[in-house]
């Protein structure tokens, strides 16, 4: 079946649009079967780690279509001397969604970035002197940085892969998975659960720093009590841990925003300190969507907020399937992008890419659930709250299908 509509491919496209019929739909949502690879920082996405799969895509591989609606997407191919797995699974899933669309009015400019914010700002000049209308990427942060001022430039908008909320503004926005909405549903899921009063363990990272500015915030909008936040560099979670356990019988949740890796260590910090996890509820994001994490002991009861994955696993079946190799967990992000801007150029006429049309309130659907975009230029996401059990996560409060209010 295909994961994003639910009728065939010419049938659907009337219903994409949330705002104006049933959106883009992904099949499949419900309770995850299994985990898959986090969500994660845009810093880890950098290294190929395996041999990149161009898959039987076929024509010139800097195209994709044929129609006379252009689109640019820019994306880190290479990086130094080498090609990039990450790249090659954006463009397949780019490549994927046209096909899955029946799209055939518009064609996609693959344009590489070379992972530098040089190759960036070239690649977007090169998109807009082509015809492009909008620009779907880059992915790291000062890359689109660079795209975003040429694509502000020339009045175009620009949809963004980076988890870096600092490059979001108007006309440039983010669909990527964003650390605050994590926290911000985790807060107010605990909250919902009658958590009252929080400390924080946080790793002295970049996601950590915009994960406790989040919290703070979310607590506060909830009048929860925070009353430690411990910081801690790799090695240090014990003395962070010892700290948070002379609060006993103070706190009734404990924020904990690591990384998968990380969390062993972390989890036997928390052991050896005499935390009662099934006194203090653990509280974590969308990172611990990974299984090093889930057959962790101490972390058994454990709570997380993070895009229910069915819509994935139908994603990554037919990738695999098509191009015999796994997507990478962001490869949905062009697969959504692509997606979107094929069906508002079908639908939307002259003013397809408008900042009206964008943030439209009641956002689209997608392989990893609903979204939309804000005027700043960050994202809202229907996110789900799940439970580690079993060595397994199973969901304890969905993600919403929709947004009320909009």
């Amino acid at each position: 079946m295909n994961p994003f509509f639910d009728a065939g491919p010419r049938a659907a496209l009337p219903r994409l649009l949330l705002g104006i019929g049933a959106g883009l739909f992904a099949a499949g949502c419900g309770p995850i079967g299994g985990v898959g690879t986090a969500p994660y920082p845009e810093r880890s996405l950098s290294a190929p780690t395996q041999p990149v799969q161009s898959g039987p895509l076929g024509g010139d591989a800097n195209l994709i279509g044929s129609g006379p609606v252009r689109i640019a997407l820019i994306i880190p191919l290479t990086q130094g001397s080498g090609p990039s797995v990450v790249g090659a699974s954006l463009r397949n899933a780019a490549a994927m969604a046209i096909a899955d669309s029946g799209a055939n009015d518009v064609t996609i400019l693959v344009k590489d970035d070379r992972s530098t914010p040089d190759g960036a700002r070239a690649a977007a000049q090169s998109a807009i002197a082509e015809g492009a209308e909008i620009i779907l990427g880059p992915l790291f942060a000062p890359n689109v940085r660079e795209a975003g001022s040429v694509a502000r430039g020339a009045n175009r908008q620009l949809i963004a892969f980076s988890t870096d909320t600092s490059v979001a503004a108007r006309g440039v926005y983010l669909l990527s998975f964003l650390v605050e909405s994590y926290v911000e549903r985790i807060v107010d899921f605990a909250s919902s659960r009658g958590k009252k009063s929080m400390a924080a363990m946080i790793p002295n990272s970049d996601y950590g720093r915009v994960a406790e500015a989040a919290f703070q915030t979310a607590a506060a909008q909830k009048g929860i009590r925070v009353l430690a936040i411990e910081h801690y560099s790799a090695g240090g979670a014990a003395a962070a841990a010892q700290k948070i356990a002379a609060l006993d019988g103070q706190i009734d949740a404990l924020f904990i925003p690591e990384q998968a890796d990380a969390m062993a260590a972390v989890a036997q910090a928390l052991t050896a300190n005499g935390i009662d996890t099934k006194k203090v509820q653990i509280l974590g994001t969308g990172l611990w969507s990974d299984s090093r994490v889930l057959k962790l002991p101490a972390l058994q009861g454990a709570w997380f907020a993070a895009p229910e994955n069915n819509g994935f696993n139908s994603f990554a079946t037919r990738y695999r399937a098509k191009f015999n190799s796994d997507p990478t967990r962001i490869a949905t992000l062009a697969y959504d992008a692509t997606s979107l801007a094929a069906a508002l150029a079908r639908q939307q006429g002259s003013q397809r890419f408008a900042e009206s049309v964008l943030t439209n309130g009641s956002g689209f659907n997608g392989a990893d659930g609903v979204f939309r975009f804000r005027a700043d230029g960050q994202n809202e996401r229907g996110l789900s709250v799940l439970q580690i059990s079993g060595g397994a996560a199973s969901v304890i409060s969905a993600a919403p299908k929709s947004f009320g209010g909009a």
